[in-house]
């Protein structure tokens, strides 16, 4: 993985994220009827907070955003997504580990919104300098920054898995 040019890194380890969750917790003013994680970066942090609030309607949501010249017009294609019928009516959080660009979680809520969903969202970091949503944010986050974030799942790699190299584009 790779940082952009104008980013320092900083690499958490997992009392950090232990940290963060504990910071994100108290924010929460009520409950939820579902949680909803966005993939890759909120699997973790949103089963880490299923357990923690006793939310047992957990979905995913997978997000490709196809390159284009002008990354603000990219049309998302969901490669998995929550049945209408699951979310319509329902309070859900969504989950996502940082608000970078801010494109994911948008198009997620939005969408979920349209199902009829009532949505929050919450992430570990928000880097509101490079939000491509300067109006809007995340609900609730447990931190800001302006670093590129290095989680410390993202920095597992098992001898059977040949490491992965990120583009820009794949790292919001």
């Amino acid at each position: 993985m790779f940082p952009q040019p104008d980013l320092s890194q900083e690499a958490l380890n997992w009392d950090d994220i232990d940290k963060l969750i504990e910071h994100l917790m108290p924010q929460f003013n009520s409950e939820y009827d579902g949680l909803v994680m966005i993939t890759n970066g909120g699997l973790i942090p949103g089963g880490i907070l299923c357990e923690a609030m006793d939310i047992q309607n957990v979905h995913t949501a997978a997000v490709h955003l196809q390159k284009s010249l002008n990354d603000t017009m990219a049309w998302p294609t969901f490669m998995q997504f929550p049945n209408d019928s699951l979310v319509r009516g329902r309070r859900l959080l969504v989950v996502d580990a940082i608000w970078a660009r801010g494109r994911n979680i948008v198009i997620v809520k939005s969408r979920l919104e349209a199902a009829g969903a009532r949505v929050e969202t919450a992430v570990l970091h928000y880097r509101p300098r490079s939000s491509q949503f300067p109006d809007t944010g995340p609900d609730y986050y447990g931190a800001i920054t302006s670093n590129y974030i290095i989680y410390p799942w993202e920095s597992f790699t098992p001898d059977y898995l040949a490491p992965h190299r990120f583009t820009p584009s794949e790292l919001d």
